[in-house]
């Protein structure tokens, strides 16, 4: 009787000091403060139209049931609120979450899914190519994190995925800035950022652009030579690229050119 009197007037405190906020509650009977599955079946009933006042219900299962079946649910269930939300704060409070739920519950069979999810807030925000990409390098980040720490997990499967659609996206941002390097006849700085692209993501799937462009800046750049291996492997390999019919008219004139010793 005591304890089911002081879970009674801890859940009360806490629902007033809502009220008191602005978060309308109604006052938790005695019976629900007393079971933790009680507590968590009434924050399910407000999660998707008053998600503050299910996160109270959620959080008093966490403080007053540390250790029952339904404080890991409970925590992941916060975590979601949030992510649901969808905007930039709420997001960086659901990271917040599902990482506590990593670092206290590390062997749960939801750990996989709470980091999965930290990836995801960071995926959901990125930027188009050719804008701000922190949160796409961040995502990259955590989801490699799930296949390091959970290597085995259906969640492992999809963050292969999401990492190769982060990778393009981010190498497609590379190539906007060789592309604008090149344009303006920055022809070297245009080269690093080609190269680069093929240096750390060779599976890019505009490829074809980025060895023609590479022709094409030592091409224009004084080198022509070293154009002709770049141009004839967007001819050999991408042949229905819109790119290989010029690669083929620059390589044919360069081919009838003849070597630079023997120019005068």
């Amino acid at each position: 009787m005591k304890r089911m009197t002081a879970l009674f007037l801890t859940a009360l405190a806490v629902f007033a000091a809502a009220s008191c906020s602005g978060t309308k509650t109604p006052q938790i009977a005695a019976e629900i403060a007393s079971s933790d599955e009680a507590l968590f079946r009434e924050g399910e009933k407000y999660v998707k139209k008053d998600r503050e006042k299910a996160r109270l219900y959620y959080r008093q299962v966490i403080d007053s049931f540390p250790k029952g079946f339904y404080a890991q649910r409970a925590k992941l269930a916060i975590a979601d609120s949030y992510y649901d939300e969808g905007d930039e704060g709420n997001m960086l409070l659901a990271a917040s979450e599902y990482r506590e739920f990593v670092s206290l519950y590390p062997t749960s069979p939801s750990a996989p899914y709470a980091q999965y999810r930290i990836a995801m807030t960071f995926y959901e925000k990125t930027a188009k190519p050719g804008r701000e990409q922190t949160k796409t390098v961040q995502a990259i980040a955590e989801f490699k994190k799930v296949l390091a720490l959970f290597p085995l997990s259906d969640e492992a499967k999809q963050a292969r995925d999401k990492i190769k659609e982060c990778e393009d996206l981010y190498a497609e941002h590379l190539f906007s800035i060789a592309e604008f390097y090149y344009k303006t006849t920055a022809y070297g700085a245009a080269v690093s950022r080609l190269n680069e692209i093929l240096t750390n993501y060779p599976f890019y799937t505009g490829l074809n652009k980025v060895f023609f462009y590479l022709g094409a800046a030592y091409d224009k750049g004084g080198l022509p030579e070293k154009s002709i291996p770049y141009y004839t492997k967007v001819v050999t390999d991408y042949p229905k690229s819109k790119l290989a019919s010029k690669a083929q008219e620059r390589l044919k004139i360069l081919k009838s050119l003849p070597p630079p010793n023997e120019k005068k």
